[in-house]
Formats: structure tokens, sequence, C-alpha cells
């Protein structure tokens, strides 16, 4: 929340509004896999733990390569920083395969 309303006004007039959308698209993504993590904690107790496990992990993965290198080049990272991305994106897709295995095994 904190860093959506910071992109909104601190950030509006300082940065290009193409880095502001790779900012705001960091910003939407942590807040659903930050969701995704509490669901995962809530999970716990009833599902399958080894892929819950694997999930949380792949959705910290994908938090930390995909979200922290968008906000990396919005704030002016070399370009070369994006290589994270696609891992981060595929980090967040196999999150959300492990969650549905551990689902899937309820």
């Amino acid at each position: 929340m904190a860093l959506g309303a910071f992109g909104a006004h601190a950030l509006k007039t300082r940065l290009a509004p193409e880095l502001l959308a790779v900012y705001h698209t960091a910003v939407q993504y942590h807040f659903w896999h930050a969701l995704a993590l509490v669901g995962v904690a809530l999970a716990w107790p009833h599902a399958a733990q080894t892929w819950l496990r694997v999930a949380g992990w792949l959705f910290v993965a994908g938090l930390v390569l995909f979200c922290g290198s968008l906000y990396a080049l919005a704030f002016g990272a070399p370009r070369q920083a994006g290589f994270a991305t696609p891992l981060g994106g595929l980090a967040f897709i196999l999150g959300w395969l492990a969650f549905a295995a551990a689902a899937a095994r309820l």
C-alpha cells in the first residue's frame, strides 16, 4: 500500500510516464503476490506443506527478481537489470503451480 501511494504521489512528477508505468506494474505484482504468501500461510495447516513451502519460496523469488528488477529499472538501473524480470515471472508461475498442487492434495 505504501509503495503504491509513494508512486502515486512522490514519483508522479519525478519519473517519466513509461518508468512510472514500470513502477506501477512492480507494485501491482508485489501486492498480489504478497497476498499469495498470506494464502500460503493460511493454507499451511490444511494442505501439503512440501508444496506450500515450494510455493512460498517461489513467490519470494518472484518478488525479488520480478518486482525488484522492475523497481530497479524504474529508478534508473541499467537495462541489463531487466534480465531478472522474466526469471521472476517464471518463479511466479511455478509458485502458482506449486500452490495448486498443494490445494489438489486437500
